[in-house]
Formats: C-alpha cells, sequence, structure tokens
C-alpha cells in the first residue's frame, strides 16, 4: 500500500509520512527506540513485512512474518518511551477496528540498538476490547466524538 509523503504519518506523529517513518522504511537509522517503534507501526499498517523483518533484532526476529491477517490499524498511543546506552523501551497502546467496535493491543517492548541502528528485541503484548465512553474522541482518528462517529 503506497502512502504519499505528504500524507500525515500514521504512526500519529503529526508530521508527513515523507518526513517521519517514510525515511526509516527506506533505510535511515531510527534516532531512538520510539522512532524506531513508531516506524514499525507504520509498517504493520502499511504492509511492509520487509521492513518489519529487518527492524527485528537478528536474535528473536521470525523466519517469516505474514501479514494476511493483521487487523486493520487506526491508532498509536505511546504510553512511555526510555533509553539508556543502547538499551530502550517503549509501552504503546495500538487500536485496530473489530466488528462491531474497536481492540487494542498493549505491549512494552524492548529495543537494542547494534552498530548505530536501533533493532526491535521482544515484547508481551496483551490484547483487549477498547471501550469508549459517548464523549471520547474515536478511536478511527477522524477527531470526532465516539458518539458522532463509529459507535
Amino acid at each position: 500500500m503506497a502512502t504519499p509523503a505528504s500524507a500525515d504519518c500514521s504512526c500519529g506523529s503529526g508530521a508527513a509520512y515523507g518526513d517521519c517513518c517514510q525515511p526509516l522504511h527506506q533505510g535511515q537509522p531510527a534516532a531512538s527506540p520510539e522512532a524506531l517503534m513508531r516506524s514499525r507501526y507504520c509498517g504493520f499498517v502499511l504492509g511492509l513485512s520487509d521492513y518489519l523483518q529487518r527492524s527485528w533484532h537478528p536474535d528473536t526476529r521470525p523466519a517469516q512474518l505474514d501479514l494476511a491477517d493483521s487487523p486493520d490499524w487506526c491508532g498509536l498511543q505511546v504510553l512511555s518511551a526510555d533509553s539508556q546506552g543502547d538499551v530502550g523501551r517503549v509501552h504503546f497502546r495500538a487500536l485496530y477496528r473489530l466488528p462491531g467496535g474497536f481492540g487494542y493491543l498493549e505491549e512494552a517492548s524492548d529495543f537494542r540498538r547494534q552498530q548505530g541502528h536501533w533493532f526491535y528485541l521482544s515484547g508481551t503484548p496483551h490484547e483487549g476490547v477498547l471501550k469508549p465512553g459517548r464523549n471520547d474522541p474515536c478511536p478511527c482518528g477522524s477527531g470526532r466524538k465516539f458518539k458522532a462517529c463509529c459507535r
């Protein structure tokens, strides 16, 4: 799936894709674990399995990555991010559409830097059903209240 460089980046940074995740997808090293995690989320949204494989640490990288059953991702929330030296951690929540509602995948992910490149190492995901309140922002990313959008 091609995304114009001028379009808003799906990672939720507020920057254009061409200024945000696209350079990383094209091989530029991520400046931080958070930048890598955002680019990986965007990679899942865009179905970039080759990029996801390249940005996964060789010690934990799966032999194959099939995104055929990947959910319809619709939002990313970075809950915390930090790094010290060559080790980093990002706690995030990724939102996706379900029939009749929304779900989430929450994970505290570990990252490692080697030879100037950050890699996703591992994480323990937790999934659940998202139950937004009527006046909460709609998880679809429209900017509208849930009660006036996807409810």
